[in-house]
């Protein structure tokens, strides 16, 4: 065997490489670059475009585009899902704190409080509407606890509560979430929205509520109008459920 000439095929085989990862990571440097410049670009896109339209919007709409995955879940049938009277009532802010939901928790019949999260955009005067946490930052809109406001204290409370099936849910993959600006774009050119006010766009988890368990929940953009109008946007694949009055549906 010749060792040199093999020696050099060797160093020539590392060289080539050497170069091929080299132009590998150049383009993907360069492909995040562009990505970044893109996003900006699609983002002022978006906000010329509702105002054309004569939309107004947040001015901070959402830029992250976390990686998530769909999840199954289990209703705990053990909590009230019906308005239900308290014995410790209390008074509501809605600037508390975790430790403060935590002393709530402690002292009246709601369990697991410091699990949820306070939703202004679905509260309505005398009603205060919480949202369970998925992973301590992501609300379960269909989850919800509902305390119910009489002479400034809480007087009797509605709740649902969830736990994660993982046994039900088999392996689900991450995926990229689409950006909330891609997702208003595909509304507003799909819907009659023009001279409407959106007034909140948030992240969490969607899924259809039935009877039957356990329940799948995906990544999904939540969008509200000020009209009181609900658009629930796939996180995935864009589509929208039709607009819904979830206001209404209260006791």
């Amino acid at each position: 065997m010749d060792w040199s000439r093999a020696k050099t095929i060797l160093l020539a085989a590392f060289l080539m490489l050497n170069v091929v990862l080299g132009y590998q990571l150049w383009t993907s440097r360069s492909s995040q670059f562009q990505l970044g410049i893109d996003t900006t670009g699609m983002v002022e896109e978006t906000k010329r475009l509702l105002q054309q339209r004569g939309i107004q919007f947040p001015e901070d709409i959402p830029t992250e585009t976390p990686k998530l995955k769909g999840i199954t879940v289990k209703l705990d049938e053990t909590v009230p899902g019906t308005r239900t009277p308290l014995q410790n009532r209390f008074k509501f802010n809605t600037a508390l704190n975790k430790n403060q939901y935590r002393d709530i928790t402690a002292r009246s019949e709601i369990r697991r409080m410091n699990e949820y999260l306070y939703d202004p955009s679905m509260s309505v005067s005398g009603v205060y509407t919480l949202n369970q946490l998925y992973a301590s930052q992501y609300p379960m809109f269909d989850v919800k606890l509902e305390l119910y406001e009489e002479n400034g204290v809480i007087v009797a409370y509605r709740q649902k509560y969830a736990e994660l099936d993982t046994a039900a849910g088999g392996d689900q993959k991450e995926q990229r979430v689409l950006p909330a600006y891609v997702v208003l774009r595909s509304l507003v050119d799909n819907y009659p929205l023009d001279g409407t006010t959106i007034t909140n766009i948030r992240l969490g988890y969607h899924g259809q509520m039935f009877d039957a368990q356990p329940r799948y929940m995906v990544p999904t953009w939540r969008i509200t109008l000020k009209d009181g109008k609900v658009f629930y946007v796939h996180g995935f694949n864009g589509a929208v459920e039709g607009a819904q009055e979830e206001q209404n549906d209260r006791p």
